[in-house]
């Protein structure tokens, strides 16, 4: 069936009917964060390692509820279950003493439960790679801007003092700063005043790498003509910096931040197996990767599961941060 449409002249064109009768279709406009959450859909490698981030920071936070579901502490001993034929204690059984109440089995001399200290473990690494990246990011983006959008000898500070930092040797820093703690800090005692510490020292020595490219964006940014129309509606220097450039550089600092905080986890690791992190008995990876060296050619499996545990942490962060830099800037690809 057609719809006849006349002009003005005398000719007669034939439509369709549902053509005629059919209205245009409604545009819909999307936003760049939907556009990028569209895109990160797509990529099935960066999701999975954001499902994994997402477990692992819930493990961290319900680690009393899932020790309590099997029973478990970290720093209960269940010496009942080593084997004390070789003259110091080792988990009795196959794979270090898995069983059905200990499900990553139990560590040598004491007889910790490893699944207990693994996600107590968590806690310790997710906080001080968290706290850490924030430090970082908010000393950066603000010495960055400033150092990206004034110039002159604002710039010149800034520049040189991350050119110190970034030769500065953290490692020997952080072992000097740890060995002289006192043992109480703000009227905080045991794990907590390391924790502090081991947050400051990677966080401040962490700002200039997302201090480098804050800069660099603004200054790519501060010439865009919406910052010369926003000067020339006499809009201040706070102004400009906040509403007009700070937006424009989410995306890179959200990438930079999840890339930044395996790399915490990591060094939050190296110090606490060379013993410069927290103290015992509060559990952490790197230190028992530390105790575990001395018996992992009679108990691997106490030395295979925390190093399987920052493994994936990291690989997990990396996958999703690279993702989520593709889909933020598919330009960049």
């Amino acid at each position: 069936m057609t719809a006849p449409l006349h002009d003005s002249g005398t000719a007669t064109l034939e439509v369709p009917a549902d053509q005629a009768a059919a209205a245009p279709a409604k545009i819909i406009g999307r936003s760049p964060g939907r556009i990028a959450w569209e895109r990160l859909k797509k990529d099935k490698v960066a999701l999975a390692g954001g499902v994994v981030v997402v477990l692992l920071i819930l493990v961290g936070v319900l680690a009393p509820v899932l020790t309590g579901i099997l029973g478990v502490t970290p720093n209960d001993t269940h010496t009942d279950l080593l084997d004390k034929s070789l003259g110091i204690g080792t988990p009795a059984g196959s794979f270090g003493g898995v069983s059905s109440s200990h499900i990553f089995g139990v560590d040598p001399v004491f007889g910790h439960d490893i699944f207990a200290r693994i996600v107590y473990g968590a806690q310790v690494s997710l906080l001080v790679a968290f706290g850490a990246a924030l430090l970082a990011v908010i000393i950066g983006v603000l010495l960055g801007m400033a150092a990206g959008f004034f110039g002159g000898w604002v710039d010149s500070a800034i520049s040189r003092t991350m050119d110190i930092l970034l030769a500065f040797p953290q490692l020997l820093f952080s072992i000097a700063l740890v060995s002289v703690l006192p043992d109480k800090l703000f009227g905080l005692s045991g794990s907590a005043p390391r924790i502090m510490v081991l947050i400051f020292v990677i966080g401040f020595f962490g700002w200039p790498y997302i201090g480098r490219i804050v800069r660099g964006q603004t200054l790519s940014l501060r010439e865009r003509e919406f910052i010369e129309a926003a000067r020339s509606l006499g809009a201040g220097r706070v102004t400009i910096l906040l509403k007009e450039l700070l937006p424009n550089l989410v995306a890179p600092i959200l990438v930079y931040t999840t890339l930044m905080i395996p790399t915490n986890i990591l060094n939050e690791a190296a110090l606490s197996f060379l013993g410069v992190g927290v103290k015992p008995p509060t559990p952490s990876w790197g230190q028992m990767l530390s105790d575990s060296v001395q018996y992992y050619t009679i108990d691997p499996t106490y030395m295979v599961i925390p190093g399987l545990a920052i493994f994936i942490t990291v690989l997990s962060f990396n996958l999703f941060g690279d993702g989520l830099r593709d889909a933020l800037d598919p330009k960049g690809n």
